[in-house]
């Protein structure tokens, strides 16, 4: 408490530009700002202040010191008016962006349930696949599935997005079931197309991770529509579990060369870098963790 209470009177006397006003700004007599100084300065073992009877200067070492007092005061400030926006109610209008399956599936149906928790919150929710420019657009939080590269934004991982290959039961009585990467060139593979290009798939094998290159008669750019295929026994599919793990559950899909499955970007909150975030972001970034963390959550909603 001491030391906290020498290094705030040191920058309150720089900022205030001598011994007596920072004294009369405290109420107390400026001798006690002195030896405040004095005690600072013996167990830093440097002289941060030259001190007349008309003004003060700061020393190199002073010029220094008042950086970090700075800095260090700052902080305390911003944790204090953390702590105090905690306890205010979330208010204002949030505009979250996401890709469009990921947030018909699971942003959409969390709304309701988000807006009667904080009453005073409007929401509105753009559903795109591109890539929203979150600065540009005044965007609070966009939610990425993707590897992150942007400094300019904070990220809070919201759950991981484990990908499987998955096929309906049909299928695989009518056609088997590959046991190896290589297998997939003799199977009807439902690819997504991203600008007139099939995608590959990502997997793993003897300890390294390839794209596959997959071919079928069936390719569409919408992951519902690869969905939909899947169930109606029309091919294998390379999805999300958050798009599947319902199906999956209920034994409507079954999921093949799991032991080949490759690690996959997780999915993110992102949102623009802020020296204090309004309270709504922070409510809504970890009212959506918290969803997401429910060991069933996937396997209900997917």
């Amino acid at each position: 408490m001491d030391q906290f209470k020498q290094i705030s009177t040191f920058a309150e006397v720089v900022a205030r530009g001598s011994l007596s006003a920072a004294a009369r700004a405290e109420g107390i007599a400026p001798a006690m700002i002195g030896r405040r100084l004095d005690a600072l300065e013996e167990r830093l073992g440097v002289k941060l202040l030259q001190r007349t009877t008309r003004k003060i200067v700061l020393t190199n070492e002073g010029a220094a010191f008042l950086e970090d007092c700075q800095r260090i005061l700052a902080d305390l400030e911003d944790a204090e008016s953390a702590v105090s926006e905690r306890s205010a109610r979330a208010s204002g209008n949030l505009l979250i962006s996401a890709p469009a399956g990921f947030g018909r599936q699971h942003v959409a149906p969390l709304v309701p349930s988000f807006l009667a928790e904080h009453r005073d919150v409007t929401l509105t929710l753009n559903l795109n696949d591109r890539i929203a420019d979150v600065i540009g657009e005044g965007i609070d939080v966009a939610i990425r599935i993707a590897t992150l590269t942007d400094s300019n934004l904070v990220s809070v991982k919201l759950a991981d997005n484990d990908r499987v290959i998955v096929a309906a039961p049909s299928y695989l009585r009518r056609h088997g079931t590959p046991q190896a990467p290589d297998d997939l060139v003799r199977h009807n593979c439902l690819a997504m197309s991203s600008e007139g290009s099939q995608r590959g798939w990502t997997l793993k094998q003897s300890g390294k991770v390839s794209v596959f290159k997959v071919g079928g008669n069936m390719v569409c750019n919408d992951g519902e529509v690869l969905h939909n295929w899947a169930l109606a026994g029309r091919g294998l599919a390379w999805r999300s579990m958050w798009e599947v793990g319902a199906a999956i559950e209920a034994g409507e899909l079954v999921t093949v060369l799991d032991k080949f499955a490759a690690p996959a970007p997780s999915i993110y909150a992102v949102f623009a870098q802020r020296r204090h975030l309004p309270l709504r972001i922070r409510a809504f970034v970890d009212f959506l963790r918290h969803a997401y963390a429910q060991p069933e959550y996937w396997k209900q909603h997917g």
